[in-house]
């Protein structure tokens, strides 16, 4: 079995775009910019590379998320990378890798957090269960990626 499991700690770079699907389930849209710098060992100057990343999160997370993160916020996001193919109105073909969210959560490195839980449906008395792994419904959003 292979693992794809995927961590990126980044800023937001816009707000969270919050969409139910046909079926009523929720579905958001964030980007994540994730920076990392070094210095040239031969100029000793700084240097930096900065990768963006397409966050997709459903269903209760996708609302947490959309009440929680705003453009600039530093999250942690877990989860895993999948391709998504589509045809273009011209016939062309594009795809795009992005992650789908297991998990979003504010950075604390150089934040504060203030946690408010949500009531779960079904509810239990707070034991721990592992939250399942979202399905990613087939073409969740009509429009191509940003």
């Amino acid at each position: 079995m292979a693992d794809n499991t995927i961590t990126v700690v980044g800023n937001v770079t816009r707000d969270p775009e919050l969409k139910f699907l046909n079926s009523g389930q929720a579905a958001v849209r964030i980007a994540v910019a994730v920076s990392r710098r070094w210095q040239n060992r031969q100029s000793q100057e700084w240097e930096e590379k900065t990768s963006f990343f397409d966050v997709q999160a459903y269903g209760p997370l996708a609302e947490n998320v959309a009440a929680s993160v705003t453009k600039g916020v530093r999250v942690v996001v877990t989860g895993r990378m999948e391709q998504r193919s589509w045809e273009t109105e011209s016939g062309d073909k594009r795809s795009a890798f992005e992650i789908v969210a297991d998990d979003v959560a504010p950075s604390l490195r150089w934040a504060t957090a203030t946690v408010t839980r949500t009531p779960r449906e079904g509810g239990s008395d707070g034991g721990y269960r592992p939250a399942p792994r979202s399905e990613t419904p087939t073409y969740p959003f009509d429009e191509e990626p940003f």
